[in-house]
């Protein structure tokens, strides 16, 4: 096995940065400084951060609060509402890298269950970018008639369940546009790991079954599962002890560490890892890798996960306390090293919409 591991341009294509109203979850400089720390390139950021990025001027907020403070290249989601706002789907196209829709239930007020609804956004959205969709079991059904309907390329976020493997492997074998992502707290925990983790093991969708996780990796190894994408989603200590406790986990400094591990365990290739976290969203999300834009990682490194070495403001990880083999050394984004194993290099705002 080889010493290192270099990644041309990693990028995580479902994270939940916070900032704004929820900066003290995480600011898009805090989280992105989580994000090269964790090796990547660019992460694209999900639309459900309060305030919701549900029309043009909610867009235009976020957009002049993450160029300002991010490290690493970025996009951003609109979201489908239920409101039907397609209406604005001609006005923020050329700004984002794609829409989603949440079909079931998450962290804030933007579920759609109305099936006309979702036509409707289907129906609009111009194409071209991804339409991406938290589509949990039979709801993922539902969604793939839409798929069916209308060819959009579509990708399925944080597949956790042998049901939603089975019919995502059955969509590709029919030649739908359909990629779908895991999670590594669902390919590394399942629902027995809730009894010590406690609501720090809360995220939706929740945590499978053995049986579940079994057939994550069986389709990690047999392509069904294009990415690997964390669902960074950081929350307080003081709000996970709440009751009840939000949904999420922060996981963009444990993503690259934990594949690596599975790597030395013989689970993956180095090929693999590549595919999943740099080749795959890349190409799936359309986005073009800058020259000199690579991670390096120590693949002979072996290091305990402790709160205390986190860059993420909310400073915990459901992976405390486990050994992992692989560290992150170098992150360079556009012939910058941006960080050099224990520091961030760059000042906010170093970071570029990569998805305009």
């Amino acid at each position: 096995m080889p010493a290192t591991l270099t990644i041309p341009g990693a990028v995580d294509p479902h994270v939940h940065l916070r900032g704004m109203a929820w900066a003290h979850k995480g600011t898009f400089a805090s989280e992105t400084a989580a994000a090269v720390a964790g090796g990547y390139w660019a992460v694209l950021d999900m639309p459900n951060t309060t305030p919701p990025t549900v029309d043009r001027a909610a867009l235009d907020r976020k957009l002049e609060d993450i160029s300002t403070q991010a490290i690493c290249d970025w996009g951003v989601y609109f979201c489908a509402a239920a409101s039907g706002n397609w209406d604005e789907y001609p006005l923020i196209i050329d700004d984002v890298c794609g829409v989603k829709m949440f079909n079931n239930s998450t962290t804030g007020n933007l579920l759609v269950e109305d099936q006309t609804v979702r036509d409707g956004h289907y129906a609009h959205w111009p194409g071209g970018k991804i339409f991406a969709n938290h589509a949990e079991d039979e709801t993922l059904d539902a969604i793939l008639e839409l798929v069916r309907r209308y060819r959009k390329p579509t990708h399925i976020v944080h597949v956790c369940t042998a049901y939603e493997v089975e019919r995502i492997a059955a969509a590709k074998a029919q030649g739908l546009p359909v990629t779908a992502g895991v999670c590594p707290h669902h390919l590394w925990l399942t629902e027995r790991d809730v009894d010590h983790l406690g609501s720090l093991g809360w995220m939706k969708p929740s945590l499978k079954t053995q049986a579940d996780q079994d057939a994550l990796w069986q389709a990690l190894q047999d392509g069904i599962i294009d990415v690997v994408e964390s669902d960074h989603a950081p929350h307080t200590l003081q709000e996970k002890a709440a009751t009840p406790p939000p949904y999420g986990v922060p996981g963009l400094e444990t993503t690259l560490p934990l594949l690596c591990t599975a790597l030395r365990e013989g689970r993956l290739t180095a090929a693999r890892i590549v595919e999943l976290v740099a080749d795959n969203p890349r190409r799936i999300f359309g986005l073009s890798c800058p020259s000199d834009t690579y991670t390096v990682i120590d693949l002979d490194a072996s290091t305990i996960i402790e709160r205390d070495n986190l860059h993420t403001l909310c400073g915990w990880s459901p992976f405390e306390g486990m050994r992992v083999h692989g560290k992150v050394r170098e992150t360079w984004i556009r012939g910058h090293k941006v960080y050099d194993g224990e520091q961030i290099l760059v000042e906010p705002g170093f970071g570029r919409n990569v998805c305009v």
